[in-house]
């Protein structure tokens, strides 16, 4: 093995025609996986959301979220992960309200490419996941910032009922006829 024929990288060669031992990159090859799928991929400022969301989806997000995103960001999207806790820049809650308001293409940038002291996680997730991973963030914002006048009517009605105090119970009657 330490005497086989080799070329270090650019010295001459002169089994190729062009005397170079490097090659030059083949016209209009590109990486495998390397080209962003074009229903999934949108600019930063779009708020298009590619995938249908329901609940598979939304599972799928929440088991993303739990391990790529809650070390930093914490299972609630507070900024209080274990990460944080150790002294680590906390990151930003997801219910600050600009984050609530940036598009869902800002949110697939910073996944993709990193922001601040976050890697990006573009080799780590692939897309589809990405977008499961934004549908559970906004979940995650649903659940802390929607008002009552958002939900419908029935669940405006369950929540009325449960809202309302149980009668209390009357108190037992005195055997004693109020001597002790």
């Amino acid at each position: 093995m330490a005497n086989q024929p080799k070329n270090r990288p650019l010295s001459p060669s002169e089994f190729f025609g062009d005397g170079r031992s490097e090659r030059p990159l083949v016209e209009n090859a590109v990486a495998h996986g390397a080209i962003a799928d074009d229903e999934l991929f949108v600019p930063k400022d779009s708020n298009n959301f590619p995938l249908t969301v329901d609940l598979k989806l939304l599972g799928r997000g929440e088991e993303r979220y739990n391990i790529f995103c809650s070390p930093c960001h914490g299972l609630q999207g507070d900024g209080n992960g274990m990460v944080a806790m150790r002294g680590m820049k906390r990151p930003p809650s997801y219910h600050q309200e600009r984050l609530r308001q940036v598009p869902n293409g800002y949110v697939y940038d910073v996944i993709t490419n990193g922001f601040g002291q976050m890697l990006g996680y573009s080799a780590q997730i692939p897309l589809r996941d990405r977008w499961a991973i934004i549908a559970y963030i906004r979940a995650l914002q649903l659940s802390r910032n929607m008002k009552a006048a958002d939900l419908p009517a029935e669940l405006r009605e369950r929540l009325n009922q449960s809202a309302t105090p149980a009668a209390k119970p009357s108190a037992p009657k005195d055997s004693t006829g109020g001597r002790f």
